[in-house]
């Protein structure tokens, strides 16, 4: 058992759309990331994904609406829904996965992370 303090582990990472994982629990990976810019729009087919917003705002996009999700907030985007987070500004999120999630789900480019570093 340990004392994870969030800031210390966002202060040993700078780039965005490349989430860390800090902790793990009944199969879920506890993960940290930064964001700026627009994401790839994707699925996840198996699993849902819950974001919560550490510092700053974001946006989710969705084929027929967008969300404002600001400091404070969660959104929960359930399986096999397409969307995509963006930010204007950097913003620093808490995911909550299953530990097989990968970031960019149904899509692979240069954003695809399969094997994430811990902090």
């Amino acid at each position: 058992m340990e004392v994870i303090n969030l800031n210390e582990k966002l202060g040993k990472f700078a780039d965005h759309f490349n989430p860390r994982i800090i902790a793990e629990l009944n199969g879920q990976h506890v993960k940290l990331g930064k964001f700026k810019g627009d994401f790839v729009w994707h699925s996840h087919q198996s699993e849902d994904e819950m974001f919560y917003v550490l510092k700053g705002k974001f946006f989710m996009d969705f084929r027929d609406q967008t969300l404002e999700i600001n400091e404070g907030e969660i959104i929960i985007v359930p399986k096999g829904v397409e969307h995509r987070p963006r930010a204007d500004e950097e913003v620093c999120v808490m995911l909550f996965e299953p530990s097989s999630t990968i970031n960019t789900g149904n899509i692979e480019n240069e954003l695809t992370r399969v094997k994430l570093d811990w902090v």
